[in-house]
C-alpha cells in the first residue's frame, strides 16, 4: 500500500478502525456517566442539564470528533474501494485520525480558553490508562513531523485537486465543483478583497450571473422553477463561493432558507407564488427572525403581527437582518397571540418590501432601519429593522394558519446549518491557498519559509481539518437527501467546520507574519469573516447544546 521510505503506518485503515472502537466504548460510558446526572424519571431535565452544562457540551464536542473521524474512515474506505487510494490520501487520515484521536484522549479545546477532558465524563485515570496497541501507535506516531511534512511536500508541488484532499464524491458532483470553481476564480476572487475594504454591496450584475447559473434555484423542486438537486450539490456549490468570498457563498442561504420555509409549511398557492421567482433570482429574499434583547431564545420575541381583516399590522424591532435593503421578501417570525409567551404564539409571514432606492434604503411605509457596522461579512451589510404598522397580507401567512412559526423555522435549521458548514469549509479553504501561497513565496533566512517545520506543519493540519470538516457536512447532508432526520448531525457539521474555519484563518495570518495583520492583504479579511461562522446560524454554545439534548434524550 506505501513505499517503506514513507511515513505511513503500516495496516493504517484496520488500525484506525481498531482505534474508533475503543473510542466508542469509552465514550459509551461517558454517555452512561453523564445521564445518570441529567436524566429524572428516564426523561432529560432540562434544570439538571444546565448545570451540568459544560459536561454536557463536552459531551457534544466528543461525541463530533469521534463521528468526523468515523467519517474520514469512511472516506479511504470509498477511495480504496475505487482504486484512488495513494499516500497523499492515506497521511490526510493518518494525521487527521491521530490528532482527533489525541484531543478526545487528552482535551478537546471548546473555545479558546476551555477544554473538553474525558474525565468531564467521569472517566477515571484508571479507566484511560489501559490504551490499546493501536491507539498508541496512533497517539504516539500517527501526527509525527515527518508525516506533516511528506503532506505538505506534495501540496507544494501540485497546488490543484491535491490541496482540496480528496472529497469522495467520485464524477457525478466534480463537473459542478469545477463549474463553480472557474466562476468564483474569475468573477469572485479578484474583487472580493476590494468589495470587504470599500465595505460595497457585492454587485447586482454578479448576483444575476449567479441566478443565470441557477445558484438560487439549486434545491427548490423542478415543478416550482429551480433544479431539484440534493442537498450535498447545495454544499458543493456553497463552498466554491465562499471559497472566493463568504458573502457571495452566504448569497445562496437567504434563498435556501427561504426556499425550505416555503417547499415544507407554504399552501400551494404560496409556492406558485414564490418559488419560480426565489429560483430565477428576481426575488431576494432575507432572513427576519432575531431581535435586540432574545438572540438564540426565539420563544421569547415581542414583534407582533395584528390581524386587521385581510392584513397583518407588524408592530416591533429585529436585529442582525443580513441583506435586508436590497431584499423583496421577508421570511419574518413575529407573535401572531399576544396572549402567549413562548414558541406556541409564534407565525411565519412572508412579507414583501420595495428593495433600496434614490428614496432610501428602507422606503416602505412602517418600515425602517439602520447599517450595523461589522468587522468582516460585510458583502450584504446587516441592519436593525424597525416596524410601525408594517403591513403584510393576511394571504402571506406561511401555511395559512397561525401559530405554526416556530415549528416551520425548526425544518428549516438542518438545511441552513448543513450549508453555514459548507461555507465555513469554503472560508477554511481560501484561507488555507492564502497561508500555502505566501509560505511558498516568502524568502526568510535564504529559502521559503515552507520549509520551516512550524510553517508547514500548519498547512498540513489545515487540509487535514478541512477534510475532516468536508466529510462530516456532506454526512449530514447525505441524511438530509436521504430524508432522513439530520439536526444532530448538522449541528455538529456546523460546530466543528466554524471552528476550523477560524483554525485556518489565525494559522494563515501567523504564517503572513506582520503582514498578515495588514488590511491590504486578503487574509485579513478572511480572519474576519471566519469569527462569524461560530455565532450565526446557532452559536457554537447553542450547538453544543442542541448535539447534547439530542444525543442524551
Amino acid at each position: 500500500m506505501h513505499k517503506a521510505d514513507t511515513p505511513l503506518l503500516e495496516n493504517l485503515i484496520p488500525l484506525c478502525a481498531q482505534a474508533l472502537e475503543e473510542v466508542d466504548a469509552l465514550l459509551n460510558e461517558g454517555a452512561t456517566n453523564l445521564k445518570s446526572q441529567v436524566m429524572s424519571g428516564g426523561r432529560l431535565d432540562g434544570c439538571k442539564l444546565e448545570i451540568f452544562q459544560y459536561a454536557s457540551h463536552a459531551y457534544a464536542w466528543f461525541t463530533t470528533y469521534q463521528t468526523s473521524i468515523r467519517e474520514l474512515v469512511r472516506l479511504m474506505k470509498v477511495i480504496e474501494n475505487d482504486s484512488k487510494l495513494n499516500d497523499f490520501v492515506l497521511l490526510i487520515l493518518q494525521i487527521g485520525f491521530s490528532e482527533f484521536l489525541c484531543q478526545i484522549y487528552n482535551g478537546i479545546p471548546m473555545s479558546q480558553g476551555e477544554i473538553a477532558r474525558l474525565s468531564d465524563l467521569g472517566l477515571s485515570e484508571s479507566r484511560l490508562a489501559g490504551k490499546s496497541k493501536a491507539v498508541m501507535k496512533l497517539l504516539t506516531q500517527g501526527n509525527s513531523d515527518a508525516a506533516r511534512k511528506a503532506l505538505v511536500e506534495a501540496m507544494k508541488t501540485d497546488t490543484g485537486s491535491l490541496t482540496f484532499g480528496p472529497d469522495g464524491l467520485g464524477d457525478e458532483y466534480a463537473m459542478t465543483r469545477e463549474q463553480f470553481r472557474k466562476f468564483t476564480d474569475k468573477k469572485v476572487s479578484p474583487f472580493a478583497h476590494e468589495w470587504h475594504l470599500q465595505d460595497q454591496l457585492i454587485p447586482m450584475e454578479l448576483i444575476e450571473e449567479m441566478a443565470e447559473l441557477g445558484v438560487f434555484g439549486l434545491t427548490i423542486p423542478e415543478e416550482y422553477g429551480g433544479f431539484g438537486m440534493s442537498k450535498t450539490a447545495m454544499c458543493v456549490v456553497t463552498e466554491e463561493l465562499a471559497r472566493g468570498y463568504i458573502g457571495v457563498g452566504s448569497l445562496g442561504t437567504r434563498a435556501e432558507i427561504a426556499a425550505e420555509l416555503i417547499v415544507t409549511g407554504g399552501t400551494e398557492a404560496q409556492k406558485q407564488k414564490f418559488l419560480p421567482n426565489i429560483a430565477n433570482g428576481s426575488i431576494l429574499p432575507t432572513a427576519v427572525f432575531t431581535e435586540p434583547n432574545t438572540g438564540s431564545d426565539l420563544g421569547s420575541l415581542k414583534t407582533r403581527a395584528t390581524r386587521d381583516g385581510g392584513i397583518y399590522k407588524i408592530t416591533g424591532n429585529k436585529t442582525w437582518i443580513t441583506h435586508a435593503a436590497r431584499a423583496d421578501i421577508m421570511t419574518m417570525l413575529v407573535r401572531t397571540d399576544p396572549a402567549s409567551s413562548n414558541y406556541s404564539g409564534l407565525s411565519m409571514l412572508l412579507a414583501e418590501k420595495p428593495r433600496s432606492s434614490k428614496g432610501g434604503d428602507f422606503p416602505a411605509k412602517g418600515m425602517s432601519g439602520s447599517e450595523i457596522g461589522v468587522l468582516g461579512y460585510r458583502g450584504m451589510k446587516e441592519y436593525e429593522l424597525g416596524f410601525d404598522g408594517f403591513e403584510v397580507p393576511a394571504e402571506n401567512l406561511l401555511g395559512g394558519v397561525e401559530g405554526r412559526g416556530f415549528k416551520q423555522l425548526m425544518q428549516t435549521f438542518e438545511s441552513a446549518r448543513i450549508q453555514t458548514a459548507a461555507r465555513a469549509v469554503g472560508v477554511a479553504q481560501n484561507a488555507l491557498e492564502e497561508g500555502l501561497k505566501y509560505a511558498k513565496d516568502r524568502q526568510q533566512f535564504g529559502k521559503p519559509i515552507i520549509e520551516f517545520p512550524r510553517i508547514y506543519s500548519k498547512l498540513a493540519m489545515m487540509v487535514v481539518e478541512i477534510a475532516l470538516a468536508r466529510q462530516l457536512t456532506y454526512f449530514a447532508a447525505r441524511k438530509k437527501d436521504q430524508g432522513e432526520r439530520c439536526d444532530l448531525e448538522a449541528g455538529m457539521a456546523k460546530l466543528l467546520a466554524a471552528r476550523v474555519a477560524w483554525t485556518a484563518a489565525d494559522n494563515a495570518v501567523q504564517i503572513h507574519g506582520g503582514n498578515g495583520f495588514a488590511m491590504e492583504y486578503p487574509i485579513s479579511r478572511i480572519l474576519c469573516d471566519a469569527r462569524i461562522l461560530s455565532i450565526f446560524e446557532g452559536a457554537a454554545e447553542i450547538q453544543a447544546t442542541v448535539i447534547a439534548r439530542r444525543l442524551l434524550a
